[in-house]
């Protein structure tokens, strides 16, 4: 089965700008759709940003509309997400998944019963 691993948390500074990584092993994660969720402290986990297999669809949070893109990359087996001009609210757990759900990015990202695979996340910290 597919594993997950996020990198490319950290802290920044508002306005700054992240890219996060989520590399996968075990399996082509070409077979998957792939999503990005974020968690903050006392808060339920929500979709940012998921991505079809194919690449011909996406889907993306209304907090991260305009700031947030989401990519991937067959050759290196990997999934991105690169934010830009980062706010305090985006202070979060980022936490990758995969989903053998093909059919329907946005019903990936709703709803999380359909994930078949999460990593184990990355800290992102947004504070002056």
């Amino acid at each position: 089965q597919v594993q997950l691993v996020e990198s490319g948390g950290g802290l920044v500074q508002p306005g700054g700008s992240l890219r996060l990584s989520c590399v996968a092993t075990g399996d082509n994660l070409g077979y998957y759709t792939v999503g990005w969720f974020h968690q903050a402290p006392g808060k339920e986990r929500g979709g940012v940003s998921c991505i079809s297999k194919n690449i011909d669809s996406w889907h993306y949070a209304e907090s991260g509309k305009g700031r947030f893109t989401i990519s991937r990359a067959y050759a290196q087996n990997a999934g991105y997400l690169e934010m830009n001009n980062l706010e305090p609210e985006d202070t979060a757990v980022y936490s990758c998944a995969a989903s053998a759900y093909v059919s329907d990015v946005r019903h990936v990202c709703v709803h999380t019963g359909v994930i078949d695979v999460w990593g184990q996340g990355t800290q992102v910290t947004v504070s002056s």
